[in-house]
C-alpha cells in the first residue's frame, strides 16, 4: 500500500471540510475512499460534489468495504468511540474527531480497545498540535531554558456563537445531544494544548454559567482554577457571548514568560538568571532605587524576542492526516494517539462536576459520579436516552 483510501463518517461541516482537503491533494500518502452519511441530502450532496466516490448509507457498509483502509469520525461527539470501536473490529484505521467522547468512562474503553488492535493505526485530530507556533512552544518548554513553570493563564473568548447558531438542530448545546457547551464544541483544541504544554492538573475548581448568555441548558461560560501540585496553577476562561473575543496565553517560569496572542504571534522573555535568585540579591537600599524608577537588574537581566506565525487554509488539518497516513505506511510516531483524547475529556469533565458539586475536585475523579450527574440533566431535558457506559 502506498496510498491509504480513507472513508469519512459524516458528511456535515467537518466531513466535507476533510474531503475538500483530499480532493484538492493536500495530504500526501492519503485519498478519498468513500463517504457516508445517514442523511438523504448529504449523501445526494456528497455524490455530487465527488461523483467517482463511493456513498454509503449505513456505517457497516462502509467498514465492509474493500475500498477503504482508514475512517475518520465526524459524527456528533457521543459517537466518537463506539464508532472507533466498529471501525478497528473492522480491521480499518482509525482517526477520531475531537473531543474523543463526551465522558471519560465511555473514552477508557475505546482506548483499552483499541490497545488490543496494536497493529491498526489510532489517532486523534489535534489539528493544533501542528500550528509551529506550539510545536516550538512545547519544544522550547521541554527543554527546560525557561525553568520550572509558575503559572498559567489562557483566555479563549474568540467564538461568539448567537442565539440563532444553536437553533440550527436539536442536539446542539444539549445534554443528551451534545454532552456539553463550550467545553465540548469550541474549546477541545485549547484544552489539549493546556495539558500537552504545561502538564495535567492535580485538582479543578471551576465556576460555570450554564444559559448564562444564551437560552441553553448547558455552559457558555467558563472560569476555571487548575491546582498542578507545589504551588504550580493554572487558569483558564472562555465563553460565546464576547463579539470582540480574546485569544491570549501566558506561562510564566522561573526564568522567563511566553505569551501567544491570537495563537499566531509569540513574545518570549528570558531571564539572565531565575527571578527568585535575582530576588535575594537585593536589599532594602536598591528596592528604594526600583521604587524610584531605577533597573536595578541591569539592562542586560532580560531579553525579549518576538516571532509571528502564519496561518494557511487546511495546512493543519492536512498535517495531522498526513501523519496519520505517514504512520501507517512507514510507522512515522504520531502528533496525537488516539489514547490522548482522554486527557482532554477528563479536564473537561473535571470541570463540569466541580461546577455541578460547587467544590473542588480531583482530577481522578469518580467516573461513576460523573456520569450519574450527566444522567440527571439529560432526564431533565426529556429530550434523549440517558447514556449506559
Amino acid at each position: 500500500m502506498d496510498t491509504v483510501r480513507l472513508g469519512i463518517i459524516g458528511f456535515g461541516q467537518q466531513g466535507g471540510y476533510y474531503s475538500r482537503i483530499l480532493s484538492a491533494s493536500m495530504v500526501p500518502g492519503m485519498s478519498l475512499g468513500a463517504i457516508c452519511d445517514s442523511d438523504p441530502a448529504r449523501r445526494e450532496t456528497a455524490q455530487e460534489q465527488y461523483p467517482d466516490v463511493p456513498v454509503f448509507d449505513d456505517v457497516d457498509a462502509l467498514l465492509a468495504s474493500d475500498g477503504i483502509d482508514a475512517v475518520v469520525t465526524t459524527v456528533p461527539h457521543y459517537l466518537h468511540p463506539q464508532y472507533a470501536m466498529k471501525a478497528l473490529t473492522a480491521g480499518k484505521h482509525t482517526l477520531v474527531d475531537k473531543p474523543a467522547g463526551v465522558y471519560t468512562k465511555q473514552v477508557r474503553l475505546m482506548n483499552e480497545f483499541a490497545a488490543t488492535k496494536p497493529e491498526l493505526t489510532f489517532a486523534i485530530m489535534f489539528n493544533q498540535r501542528t500550528n509551529p507556533l506550539y510545536v516550538e512552544l512545547k519544544q522550547l518548554l521541554d527543554s527546560g531554558e525557561l525553568g520550572a513553570l509558575r503559572h498559567w493563564n489562557w483566555i479563549i473568548t474568540t467564538w461568539w456563537r448567537p442565539q440563532g447558531y444553536y437553533q440550527q438542530s436539536e442536539w446542539l448545546a444539549t445534554w443528551g445531544g451534545e454532552g456539553g457547551g463550550v467545553l465540548v464544541n469550541q474549546a477541545p483544541h485549547q484544552i489539549d494544548l493546556s495539558q500537552w504544554l504545561c502538564g495535567m492538573p492535580k485538582k479543578v475548581f471551576a465556576k460555570l454559567g450554564f444559559g448564562f448568555r444564551r437560552d441553553i441548558a448547558v455552559e457558555d461560560e467558563v472560569v476555571a482554577v487548575f491546582d498542578l501540585g507545589e504551588g504550580v496553577t493554572g487558569t483558564f476562561t472562555t465563553s460565546v457571548h464576547d463579539v470582540d473575543g480574546t485569544d491570549r496565553l501566558e506561562i510564566l517560569l522561573d526564568k522567563g514568560k511566553v505569551v501567544v496572542d491570537g495563537s499566531a504571534r509569540v513574545t518570549i522573555t528570558r531571564l539572565s538568571e531565575d527571578e527568585q535568585t535575582a530576588s535575594a540579591r537585593t536589599t532594602p537600599e536598591s528596592t528604594r532605587r526600583l521604587f524610584a524608577g531605577e533597573n536595578i537588574l541591569g539592562d542586560d537581566f532580560t531579553k525579549t524576542e518576538t516571532k509571528a506565525y502564519d496561518s494557511v487554509w487546511g495546512q493543519q488539518h492536512a498535517a495531522v492526516l498526513t501523519n496519520f497516513a505517514a504512520h501507517i505506511l512507514e510507522g512515522t510516531p504520531l502528533i496525537a494517539p488516539g489514547s490522548d483524547g482522554i486527557n482532554g475529556v477528563r479536564l473537561a469533565n473535571a470541570m463540569h462536576l466541580s461546577a455541578f458539586l460547587g467544590r473542588e475536585v480531583d482530577i481522578d475523579f469518580s467516573e461513576d459520579e460523573y456520569l450519574a450527574e450527566l444522567n440527571k440533566r439529560i432526564a431533565a431535558e426529556g429530550k434523549f436516552p440517558q447514556q449506559q457506559v
